[in-house]
């Protein structure tokens, strides 16, 4: 035994022996995956939340869209869309859908007929139309289509026959596929939902999932577990086990033993600093470069986060380079743009706020502050482009005292933060993106645009009419040459008005039992265990 596992073992039992008892256990399965998830989720529809622990545990086990993205070909694929084609100098979309795909069955639903039309109008009609029966169920707040425009730039969905959708446009838009291709547009059972409106109980719709996925659901214990079962009728090859668990293990180091101790599978986000504990026979450990971003977000309508001299100063007197090297041990890139370097619109100058602390003080000075306290918000979960925020949060508040500074930080349980931040209850707050698509328009309107204020998308609660014009007009064409002038003119923007501070570009990691094939990590986000299997330890070690 290594020195670093022992040391892991020796911390987590400690922590075991702090547990109630009579918690439930999840036992290890013979003929299924275990996947430790660090939280619960918020729901278990997608359409409704942004968070990325609820779409691992929803969007590609539960779920299909009407196309997906191939990531290594770079090109939109059919999936319960066989194919489609623009219509109208792009302002019509005809999707001619798949046959023979069957929704789940459960102790709950018993579908009578195959997917058709009527499951994408519904789908759609649901956040897209706010006289829908649907439409406030679960509250009404569709926080992507929003913030990326897609309820505004959808006119109507038409049902052309029973196999066949039109989805009309008010105007063409570049980025319209991607948003389809992502794991919020999800197509739900227009019958169960009226099954569920007949009985008095719609809202049983998100808590209850019925799709088209691979999986389907089984049940849900609130911070213990979720157990779902392999879709027997799913529509194109599917998972090689027959259940799938969720064991919810909010707590990194026991999330690591429970992999060690054949307790778990797969994990997500296992502690850097703890990698060698994990350098074993029996593990796998994985990692990629992702789209993704930390950052630093000043929310503007708060005095004196409203003053640009104030965000400036502040951003100047924080190390992030003493940041990639503690929080993220070197695997990380330090972020110059909200735009990763991978993609297509980035802009090499990128931020220019180095760590100056004299240059901080005075600019905080010129602004009228010599003396200033701030709450920093620190999330409470580790996220693949912030593994420990708590601690990232510690380092910034030393920084922040050179400058008289005094930063107190903030945090909550995972749901009651995100509600509280999307009420603008914050200062500041430690947060992060991880890319829904391919297209730069991901990294701007979810989170920067007019429009993602009003879902609380925005953590700056920033909205600059001069940005959001720019952000529109390279939407409104297909010109990749114009496009990027456009995104790195809103990126200067962003240099001059600072409503955050990008701080890095994580490293992917997971870990997970050698015996464990064809669980996909697509690099926009979620994790997909349609292709799953497992074989036994003595298959193993025989290839």
């Amino acid at each position: 035994m290594t020195k670093a596992l022992s040391l892991l073992i020796s911390a987590t039992t400690i922590l075991l022996a702090g547990c109630e008892p009579g918690t439930e256990e999840v036992t290890p399965l013979s003929e299924g995956i275990i996947y430790c998830s660090e939280g619960n989720p918020d729901t278990f529809n997608p359409q409704l939340i942004t968070s990325g622990t609820t779409v691992d545990a929803t969007a590609a086990q539960l779920y299909d869209r009407l196309i997906d993205y191939d990531a290594e070909k770079q090109t939109f694929v059919p999936a319960l869309a066989k194919r489609w084609e623009p219509l109208d100098n792009g302002t019509r979309y005809r999707f001619y859908l798949r046959e023979d795909v069957k929704f789940h069955s459960t102790d709950y639903f018993s579908p009578t007929r195959d997917f058709n039309a009527e499951d994408v109008r519904f789908s759609f009609n649901r956040w897209l139309d706010e006289t829908s029966l649907y439409h406030n169920v679960g509250g009404g707040s569709y926080p992507f289509f929003s913030a990326t425009g897609l309820d505004k730039l959808i006119q109507k969905v038409i049902k052309v026959d029973k196999m066949t959708v039109d989805i009309v446009l008010n105007n063409a838009d570049s980025s319209f596929l991607a948003n389809l291709a992502t794991d919020f547009a999800i197509i739900l059972s227009a019958e169960y939902a009226q099954q569920l409106s007949v009985k008095d109980v719609p809202y049983l719709i998100d808590l209850k999932p019925i799709g088209t996925g691979p999986y389907r659901f089984e049940s849900f214990r609130k911070d213990v577990l979720i157990r779902y079962t392999k879709h027997p009728e799913y529509w194109r090859e599917g998972p090689g086990i027959e259940q799938l668990v969720y064991s919810i293990t909010p707590n990194a180091n026991k999330r690591m033993l429970k992999l060690v101790t054949g307790e778990c599978d797969v994990i997500p986000y296992p502690l850097i600093s703890e990698l060698q504990a994990l350098n074993r026979d029996d593990i796998v450990v994985t990692n990629e470069v992702s789209p993704n971003v930390s950052f630093w977000a000043f929310n503007t309508k708060k005095p004196p986060f409203d003053d640009p001299l104030v965000r400036q100063a502040l951003s100047h007197a924080i190390n992030r380079q003493a940041i990639i090297d503690t929080i993220y041990y070197g695997n990380a890139e330090l972020a110059r743009s909200i735009l990763p370097p991978t993609s297509w619109a980035y802009d090499n100058q990128g931020i220019q706020y180095g760590y100056d602390p004299e240059k901080a003080r005075k600019l905080l000075e010129e602004a009228g502050y010599e003396q200033l306290t701030i709450n920093i918000w620190a999330m409470p979960v580790q996220r693949v482009y912030n593994p420990n925020a708590r601690r990232m949060a510690e380092l910034m508040q030393s920084d922040l005292a050179q400058i008289g500074v005094n930063a107190r930080i903030v945090s909550y349980e995972w749901n009651t933060f995100r509600r509280r931040l999307s009420q603008g209850e914050h200062d500041t707050v430690l947060i992060g993106w991880y890319a829904d698509n391919a297209d730069p328009d991901n990294f701007f309107r979810p989170l920067l645009s007019c429009a993602a204020v009003a879902t609380g998308g925005n953590r700056a609660n920033w909205c600059h009419p001069g940005f959001d014009e720019l952000l529109y007009e390279a939407i409104s064409t297909t010109d990749a040459a114009e496009r990027k002038a456009l995104y790195q003119s809103a990126q200067h923007i962003l240099n001059q008005q600072l409503p955050l501070l990008p701080i890095a570009h994580s490293r992917r990691y997971q870990a997970q039992k050698k015996t464990v094939r064809g669980v996909q990590l697509p690099p926009y986000g979620g994790i997909n265990f349609r292709l799953a299997t497992k074989v036994t330890p003595a298959e193993e070690s025989a290839q």
